[in-house]
């Protein structure tokens, strides 16, 4: 039997504890799966707070997965990662250990279910998302524009490279 694979984007970050290392760690924990391997990564970015701004700033990043999930099983795979990396939502935009989403499915410009909108809301005007995003998929389509055109039109205040090792999600060895 054939199982088809489609490339999806996601979009990582935190600001509690080690964020890299939590990056890196649910990185290494999709990666694993039989059904999804990571394809690219970006750089990593410090990153000021969004919506809620009384926090410490944040680290992000994006990858480029393929994967034989479906986008909603995507989202729960990502979902229960979280969890078992101790992810808590105590509230909206606030401070978190790590944080994973499905912003972009191949072959879906429009999608939208109870659990999942697709492409992610707002990430054209979060340049937290489009920056690392622009360093592996700059012609990916999202919205009718490829996202290094979204990203020359995000403000990039206080957004500074943090690591620009390309392996740094992977663990010594592996």
């Amino acid at each position: 039997m054939i199982v088809a694979k489609y490339k999806a984007w996601l979009g990582l970050g935190g600001n509690i504890g080690d964020p890299v290392s939590s990056m890196g760690l649910a990185l290494r924990a999709l990666h694993r799966r039989s059904d999804t391997r990571i394809l690219a990564v970006s750089n990593v970015y410090k990153t000021p707070p969004w919506g809620k701004t009384d926090q410490a700033w944040f680290h992000n990043a994006c990858a480029e997965v393929e994967t034989s999930l479906a986008p909603e099983a995507l989202l729960a795979t990502c979902l229960d990662i979280e969890k078992r990396m101790k992810r808590q939502r105590l509230e909206r935009w606030g401070p978190r250990i790590i944080d994973i989403d499905v912003l972009a499915y191949e072959g879906m410009d429009k999608f939208e279910s109870p659990t999942l909108t697709l492409p992610h809301p707002r990430m054209t005007e979060r340049a937290f998302v489009m920056v690392p995003l622009a360093d592996i998929a700059p012609e990916l389509v999202v919205s009718g524009k490829p996202v290094a055109e979204w990203c020359e039109l995000c403000d990039k205040s206080g957004i500074e490279k943090a690591r620009n090792d390309a392996g740094w999600w992977r663990q010594a060895g592996e």
